[in-house]
């Protein structure tokens, strides 16, 4: 556990006076269906319930489920690379003032059993959105100055990236919903329905464009791409580990570059949140160039603001596949 953090916890129980999850909750998701769109405005207006979701594919989710019945906030801020983040006072106290809080689990968010175990909320309904995933095994994590692992998980838990395993943890979603707020749970059953219906088409697009290619092997930033890559038969070779705030040494690289030349690999994957350098290097000496493959794990406020969703990045993310493996 990252130091300091345990202090946290004790200042956050004494601020449950603050309201929300620290940041200011971003309006329901317009598309969120569901519901009937003549309803009486007694029902918009009813109390909404409040849901603190760990990071942005769980609030995307929750989004999504949760439509205009829930008032609902991203912990982690829009361009934090989450896997490292850590929970303020304030993120704590918005904890305890909660009725739902979502997070993937799977060893992504490290900080969620002591966080949980501190609050006093007895109301609260925690889903592990993960739970049920059939999981993948991690590479070992690099070891730090003092000798502990950098990641605390031996699981991969990047298990939204696959759409069949998005659909698994939106059903887990949905029934957080139902269980915190059981008055609207048909509300929550037809939200789910209709997405679980996306997942379907979305998972077909990725198959039947993926399939027929010819090329199998993406080498990219960090190892978030296994889910995705069992379920439509390709591999990745990450440059990093299942968390991408360190460097490659130089032995790794070699690694890299060479197996890239056998594999005539033509593209280097990088992602918006990490610096593309090392990608870029790599690019460089094989002469290939280099893309971004988003992993989901957070989009920047003028993405956001221009509409980007999980099924719009999956899309760009099946187009850029696309072209490096013809």
């Amino acid at each position: 556990m990252k130091k300091g953090f345990s202090a946290l916890l004790t200042i956050g129980a004494a601020l449950v006076l603050l309201a929300g999850c620290s940041a200011a909750p971003a309006p329901a998701d317009p598309q969120a269906g569901g519901a009937n769109e003549n309803e009486s405005q007694s029902a918009e207006q009813q109390t909404k319930i409040s849901v603190c979701a760990s990071f942005y594919p769980m609030y995307d989710f929750a989004l999504k489920i949760g439509g205009d019945r829930a008032e609902i906030v991203n912990m982690v801020p829009a361009g934090i690379e989450p896997h490292d983040w850590e929970p303020a006072a304030a993120d704590i106290a918005g904890l305890e003032e909660a009725d739902l809080f979502i997070y993937n689990g799977a060893g992504m968010e490290h900080w969620a059993d002591s966080a949980l175990a501190a609050l006093g909320n007895d109301r609260l309904v925690v889903v592990e959105a993960a739970r049920g995933a059939v999981l993948l095994e991690g590479a070992p994590e690099d070891e730090d100055e003092s000798g502990e692992h950098e990641g605390e998980g031996e699981y991969d838990p990047h298990v939204w990236l696959s759409p069949r395993s998005a659909k698994l943890e939106m059903e887990n979603i949905k029934e957080g919903f139902a269980a915190a707020d059981p008055a609207n749970r048909d509300y929550y059953e037809a939200n789910y329905s209709r997405y679980a219906a996306e997942l379907d088409a979305l998972d077909r697009e990725f198959q039947e464009t993926l399939s027929p290619l010819p090329r199998k092997d993406i080498i990219v930033a960090h190892q978030a791409f296994g889910y995705l890559c069992a379920a439509y038969g390709l591999t990745q070779i990450p440059i990093e580990g299942l968390s991408a705030d360190s460097e490659p040494d130089p032995a790794r690289m070699a690694e890299i570059i060479e197996f890239a030349k056998e594999r005539d690999v033509e593209v280097i994957f990088f992602e918006e949140l990490v610096s593309p350098k090392v990608a870029e290097t790599i690019a460089e000496a094989i002469g290939a160039r280099t893309d971004a493959l988003n992993p989901l794990e957070g989009l920047s406020d003028e993405e956001t603001a221009a509409g980007a969703d999980y099924f719009s990045v999956m899309r760009q993310n099946l187009t850029a596949l696309t072209a490096a493996l013809r």
